[in-house]
C-alpha cells in the first residue's frame, strides 16, 4: 500500500463524503471574517550564465539541482494536495493555488515552464479559477523580476525590475497584475511612486514598516480625502492587519527616503513636515498597503501552526476582532517553500483548512485583490523611509555588516565593499551602453525595458521583430550580435544584484559566487562590444571584499577561483561536442544547451584501442546570435585519456588535408605520433574529459565505468552463486553472514533486478516472464536479508505503474473493448508492480498514479457505480437488463459488477478512499 503521512487533525472521518472544492461557492463576497494566505515563492536564478542551464548540484541529491528538489518537495505536493481519511486513503486533492494568495518569481515559473509543465499548468489554472470565484480578481500578484533590494537600485533599474515584472506576469496569466511583491518587502517612497507610475495598486508590507497611521474622515465637497484625524503611532509593529492602507506619494516623504534618516530624526521630521505639508488631495498618487499579521505569519514558520489544520484555524481565530465590523482581513504571509520544502506535508494542512476549516466556520477565502475591491481603504499610513521584513536595520543586510544572517564568528563587512563595486560595475556600464547602444538602437533604456519580451521567447521570428521594432536602421548580422550582446550585459547586469548574493554570511557561498558569475558576463559582453576592458579594476576593487574564509581570504581571490574558471567560451562549446560525438551519434542539426550546432562534416575511425572523430562544426548561440566556425579533432586513447584540439575553420581544402593526414597517422596505430601530430596541426591547446561540461563529463565517466563494472558483476554473481547454500546455512542458524557474502549476494541480486527491470521497461507485450522474474529476486532477497540498493529499479517501477495504469484508464470509451479476463490481468499487472516494490523495500512514490486514478475516478469510474446501482434499482437486480441499459452487452465485454469492483479495489491500492462505492456495491 502507498504510504502517506499526515496528522491526526487533518484527516476526514472515515463516513465522511470525498472533498471536491468546486461545489464551493463561485462567487464569494469579502465580508464578515476573511482569510488570505499569502505564499511568495521563489528561487534564485541558477542557471549557468553561458549554458542558460542549471548544471547539477550534487548537495541537492537525489534531486538534480534545488530548483528541482523543492519541486518535489513543495511546487508540486501544492499543486495536488491531499486530503486523507484516518486511513491514510486520499478523499481529495486540491490545488492549494486555487485558494492561496501567491507570486512566483518570474526566474522560478521559467524554470517550471520548462522543466515541470504540469506543475506550471496547475498554477495558471488555479489564477484563472480563483479569478472565476473572486469576481476576476485572481490569485497571483507579480514580484519585481529577479528578486533585488528596490531602495538600493538607481531609479532606473527600478523601472526596469517592475516593467519586467508586469511584463513577465502578463505574458503567463493573460492579464494585467494588481499587486505586487516586492523582495524581502524593501521598500521607500521612491519605489512607491514608480509602482504607482506603473499601475500596481497595491502591495503586502510587514506590520514593522508602517510609521503611523490614521482614518481617513469621508471626504470634503472638493473630492478631497479626509485628513482632520489624529495620527496613531504603530511604529513598533502595533498597526492592525485587518484591513487596507491608503499610502500617499507626498513630497516630503521621499526627501525623507532619500536622506535615509535615522529612525529617531525620521520621527521627529516626519512628524513635523507632515502635520504642517499640504493635505493629499484627489490627484495625490498613492497606493494601497496590506500588512500581514506578524507574529502568527511567524509562528507558521517557526513554531507548530501548521501541525494540523485545527492549530492553523484556531491560530488565526485569535486574530478575529469581535467588534462587528462588517468585514475584516485576516491575512498572513510568509515563504511558501514553508508548505512543503521547510516543513514537510504542511501543504495537506492548507488543503484542509481551505476546503474543510474555512468554511465550517463561515470564513471566506480571498485574496488581496478582491478584498479590496469590497472594502476599499478607509485609513492612511505613513511608512518608515526604507524597511524590509527579514532586517530590523532597514535595509543593511543588503549593504551591511549589520549582523542580520550571520551567526558563529564570521561577519559581514564584505557586504558593504562588495555593493559598492558592484554599484561601481553598473555606473561605468551605463555610458558604454548608451554610447554603443545609440548606434543601434532607437532608445536603448526603452529597448532593455522590452527585452523582456526576448528573454520570454527566443524563437528567431520574435527576435527579429524586436530588432525590427527598434533598431535605428536595418542592422547587419554583425550589428545584430552586438545588440543582443548590449542587452544581455545589462541583463546580467541587472542579475548581479539579485539579493541573495548578501542575505547570508560569506561571499563565497553559491550565492554570491553566482552574482559574481553575473558580473562577469557583463565585463566580458562590454569588452567584446566596445573594447572596454574593466575587469583589472573591477578584480581590483573585490580585493577589498574580505572573506571569512581563509582559502579565500578576498572577493578577488573568490572571483579567481570559482568564477574565472567556470567561464566558457565558444571554442570549449566546440571541444565539448567533439568529445561527446565520440559516445554519441549526432544528427546534422543538434542543440548544446543555448548553442545551435551545425555539423558541416564529421568522420570517425577506430583503431585498436584508440578512435579519432575529425569535423567541421557551426555554433550559433540562441541568445546574441554569435557565430564561429570550427574544425576541431577529438583523441580518445582508451580509459579516460582524451586529446581534443580546436581551431577556426580556415578553407575547405587546409581541412581536407588536415583530415587525411590525421587519420593517414592513426593507420600507424602510435597514440605519440597522433598526438604530435595533432600539435602540429593545431598547436599545443588542448582539451581533455574534465573540460567537457559536468552532465555530459558524468554520462561519459558512467560510459567508460561500464565494462569494469560489468566485470564486477560477474564476479560478485559466481562468488553469491558458490556460496548460496553457505549463506543459507549462517541464516537457518541465527549467525552473522560473513560481509564479504552480504556484500556479493546484494549486488548480484540488485544487478539482476536493474538488468530485469530494463528488460520490463521497454516490454510492451508479454511482461509476465520479466514481472515474475523481479518477483524471484524480491523472495531471494527477503530470505537472505538482502537491502538492494537499486534506486533506477525504484524509478522504473514507478514509471510503469503510471504507464500501465494511464493505458487502462485512458482507454476510455475504450473500456468495453477489454474483455473482463484482460482487463483483471490488466489491474493485476499494476498491484503486482507496486507490491514486488514494496517486498524490495524501494519506498515507491506513486503520488502521480494516485493523481491520475483519483481524476479517473468521478469523471469514469463513479459512473458506472452509479449506472449499476441505479439499473439495479429499475430492474430488480437483473443484470443482464442491467447490460443491456447500458448498452454493453452486444459488445462482447459486460461491464460486469465484478469489473468495476476490481477497479475500486485498484484504487484501495493506490491509497485512494473508495470505501462508500465498494460498500454500495457490495
Amino acid at each position: 500500500m502507498v504510504s502517506i503521512s499526515t496528522t491526526q487533525s487533518d484527516v476526514l472521518p472515515l463516513s465522511a463524503p470525498t472533498v471536491t472544492p468546486a461545489t464551493q461557492s463561485s462567487v464569494a463576497a469579502a465580508t464578515g471574517v476573511c482569510v488570505t494566505v499569502h505564499g511568495h515563492f521563489y528561487q534564485p536564478p541558477r542557471e549557468n550564465p553561458y549554458l542558460d542551464a542549471i548544471e547539477r548540484q550534487a548537495s541537492a541529491s537525489p534531486a538534480h539541482d534545488w530548483n528541482e528538489r523543492i519541486d518535489n518537495e513543495c511546487y508540486r505536493p501544492n499543486a495536488f494536495a491531499r486530503i486523507i481519511n484516518d486511513r491514510g486513503e486520499v478523499t481529495g486533492i486540491v490545488n492549494n493555488y486555487e485558494y492561496m494568495s501567491f507570486n512566483i518569481g518570474p526566474t522560478l515559473m521559467s524554470w517550471l515552464e520548462r522543466y515541470d509543465t504540469e506543475v506550471y499548468q496547475r498554477i495558471l489554472e488555479a489564477d484563472r479559477k480563483s479569478c472565476q470565484r473572486l469576481n476576476g480578481h485572481g490569485n497571483a500578484i507579480a514580484q519585481v523580476y529577479n528578486h533585488i533590494i528596490m531602495p538600493l537600485a538607481n531609479e532606473r533599474d527600478k523601472y526596469t525590475q517592475i516593467r519586467w515584472g508586469i511584463a513577465d506576469f502578463r505574458s503567463r496569466f493573460d492579464r494585467d497584475p494588481e499587486g505586487m511583491w516586492l523582495a524581502e518587502t524593501a521598500v521607500d517612497y521612491a519605489t512607491l511612486e514608480v509602482l504607482v507610475a506603473e499601475g500596481i495598486r497595491f502591495i503586502v508590507l510587514a506590520p514593522s514598516q508602517a510609521e503611523r497611521c490614521r482614518p481617513l474622515i469621508g471626504q470634503n465637497h472638493e473630492g478631497e480625502p479626509g485628513h482632520n484625524s489624529e495620527w496613531h503611532e504603530v511604529g513598533g509593529g502595533q498597526i492592525d492587519p485587518t484591513r487596507p492602507y491608503r499610502c500617499y506619494l507626498k513630497p516630503e516623504m521621499r526627501l525623507m527616503a532619500d536622506h535615509q534618516l535615522s529612525p529617531l530624526s525620521t520621527h521627529y521630521f516626519g512628524r513635523q513636515h507632515s502635520q504642517n505639508s499640504p493635505a493629499p488631495t484627489a490627484n495625490t498618487p498613492y497606493i494601497d498597503i496590506f500588512f500581514y499579521d506578524g507574529p502568527i505569519s511567524r509562528d507558521m514558520g517557526f513554531n507548530d501552526v501548521l501541525s494540523s489544520s485545527h492549530h492553523l484555524v484556531g491560530r488565526l481565530g485569535q486574530a478575529v476582532r469581535g467588534d462587528h465590523r462588517p468585514a475584516q482581513l485576516i491575512c498572513v504571509a510568509t515563504d511558501g517553500e514553508t508548505f512543503g520544502h521547510h516543513k514537510n506535508g504542511t501543504e495537506k494542512c492548507l488543503a484542509y483548512a481551505f476546503t474543510e476549516e474555512f468554511p465550517r466556520r463561515n470564513w471566506t477565502v480571498t485574496n488581496f485583490a478582491h478584498y479590496l475591491s469590497q472594502n476599499p481603504s478607509a485609513w492612511e499610513v505613513e511608512l518608515k523611509p526604507v524597511t524590509a521584513w527579514s532586517c530590523s536595520h532597514g535595509v543593511d543586510r543588503w549593504q551591511d555588516d549589520c549582523g542580520c544572517g550571520g551567526g558563529g564568528e564570521w561577519n559581514q563587512k564584505w557586504r558593504r565593499p562588495l555593493r559598492d563595486t558592484l554599484n561601481w560595475l553598473r555606473d561605468r556600464l551605463i555610458p558604454i551602453y548608451e554610447e554603443a547602444g545609440r548606434k543601434l538602437l532607437c532608445d536603448p533604456w526603452k529597448a532593455r525595458d522590452e527585452y523582456i519580451y526576448v528573454i520570454r521567447d527566443r524563437s528567431p521570428s520574435n527576435v527579429d521583430s524586436f530588432l525590427e521594432r527598434h533598431q535605428v536602421r536595418p542592422l547587419d548580422a554583425g550589428e545584430q550580435v552586438d545588440a543582443l550582446r548590449l542587452l544581455e550585459m545589462q541583463r546580467h547586469a541587472l542579475f548581479m544584484f539579485t539579493s541573495c548574493g548578501w542575505f547570508f554570511e560569506e561571499i563565497s557561498r553559491p550565492e554570491g559566487v553566482q552574482i559574481l558569475r553575473y558580473a562577469a558576463r557583463a565585463l566580458e559582453l562590454a569588452g567584446e562590444v566596445t573594447g572596454v576592458q574593466l575587469e583589472k579594476d573591477f578584480v581590483a576593487q573585490l580585493a577589498l571584499v574580505p572573506s571569512n574564509v581563509d582559502y579565500f581570504k578576498t572577493g578577488a581571490e573568490v572571483y579567481r577561483k570559482l568564477v574565472v574558471t567556470a567561464q566558457i567560451s565558444l571554442r570549449q562549446v566546440a571541444a565539448h561536442y567533439a568529445i561527446s560525438s565520440l559516445f554519441a551519434k549526432y544528427p546534422r542539426e543538434q542543440r548544446v544547451y543555448c548553442y545551435q550546432a551545425l555539423q558541416e562534416d564529421f568522420q570517425i575511425q577506430r583503431m585498436g584501442s584508440m578512435t579519432l572523430a575529425v569535423g567541421q562544426l557551426q555554433l550559433t548561440s540562441e541568445i546574441t546570435r554569435e557565430t564561429e566556425v570550427y574544425v576541431f579533432a577529438a583523441l580518445h586513447l582508451g580509459g579516460w585519456d582524451f586529446h581534443c584540439c580546436i581551431q577556426p575553420f580556415g578553407s575547405r581544402r587546409s581541412y581536407t588535408m588536415l583530415k587525411e593526414r590525421l587519420f593517414g597517422v592513426l593507420q600507424e596505430a602510435s597514440a605519440a605520433h597522433a598526438i604530435l601530430e595533432m600539435v602540429r596541426l593545431f598547436g599545443d591547446q588542448s582539451f581533455s574529459l574534465r573540460d567537457l561540461f559536468a552532465e555530459e563529463r558524468h554520462r561519459i565517466v558512467q560510459l567508460l565505468s561500464q565494462e569494469n563494472l560489468t566485470r564486477l558483476d560477474q564476479l560478485y554473481t559466481q562468488v553469491y552463486r558458490e556460496n548460496y547454500g553457505v549463506m543459507m546455512a549462517f541464516h537457518r542458524d541465527e549467525l552473522p553472514v560473513p560481509v564479504e557474502l552480504q556484500v556479493a549476494a546484494e549486488v548480484a541480486l540488485g544487478h539482476r533486478c536493474l538488468t530485469a527491470a530494463k528488460a520490463l521497461e521497454v516490454e510492451t507485450e508479454d511482461v509476465e516472464p520479466l514481472l515474475a522474474e523481479i518477483e524471484a529476486i524480491a523472495t531471494e532477497s527477503g530470505h537472505l536479508r538482502c537491502r538492494l540498493n537499486v534506486p533506477e529499479v525504484k524509478q522504473i517501477l514507478e514509471k510503469l505503474v503510471w504507464r500501465s495504469l494511464d493505458a487502462l484508464l485512458q482507454a476510455g470509451s475504450g473500456m468495453e473493448d477489454r474483455s473482463p479476463v484482460k482487463l483483471e490481468a490488466d489491474i493485476r499487472t499494476i498491484e503486482r508492480l507496486i507490491a514486488v516494490g514494496d517486498r524490495l523495500s524501494l519506498g515507491l512514490c506513486l503520488d502521480r498514479s494516485q493523481e491520475l486514478y483519483f481524476n479517473s475516478l468521478y469523471s469514469q469510474i463513479v459512473p458506472l457505480c452509479l449506472g449499476w446501482l441505479q439499473l439495479q434499482d429499475a430492474s430488480a437486480g437483473d443484470s443482464v437488463v442491467a447490460a443491456v441499459a447500458l448498452g454493453i452487452a452486444g459488445s462482447g465485454v459486460g461491464w460486469d459488477l465484478p469489473s468495476i469492483r476490481q477497479l475500486l479495489e485498484l484504487g484501495r491500492t493506490l491509497a485512494v478512499d473508495v470505501e462508500c462505492w465498494l460498500n454500495q456495491l457490495s
